[in-house]
C-alpha cells in the first residue's frame, strides 16, 4: 500500500487526475493543505473511483472553517492518524 498526499484542491488543479491514476487497488488518498476542499460533498466525486480510502486532515479542515462539512465518504484523520498511514504504507507518493 502506499499513500498518496495531494494539497490542491480539486477545483483549482487537476492534479488529483495523476494521482489517482498513480494509485494502484490498495493505495489510500490523503488531502491536506488546500486539497482538504476536495472533501467537500460538491467536489468529492471527483474521487469517486477510490470511496472508502479517501482521508482528509482535520487540522487543515480546521484552518479552513471545513470540519464538519465533509461527505461521508471521506474518513477525517488528524496529525497521529496521518503519522499511523505513514508507517503503514510501504512508500508516501506527494502530488502537488
Amino acid at each position: 500500500m502506499l499513500l498518496h498526499v495531494v494539497n490542491r484542491s480539486p477545483a483549482s488543479s487537476r492534479v488529483f487526475e495523476q494521482a489517482l491514476t498513480g494509485m494502484g487497488p490498495d493505495d489510500v488518498l490523503l488531502l491536506i493543505e488546500d486539497g482538504v476542499q476536495g472533501a467537500l460533498p460538491q467536489l468529492v466525486r471527483y474521487y469517486a473511483p477510490i470511496e472508502g480510502r479517501l482521508f482528509a486532515l482535520r487540522e487543515d479542515l480546521e484552518a479552513r472553517g471545513l470540519l464538519g462539512r465533509c461527505a461521508e465518504s471521506v474518513q477525517v484523520v488528524d496529525v497521529d492518524g496521518f503519522v499511523t498511514l505513514t508507517e503503514e504504507a510501504e512508500r508516501t507518493v506527494s502530488w502537488y
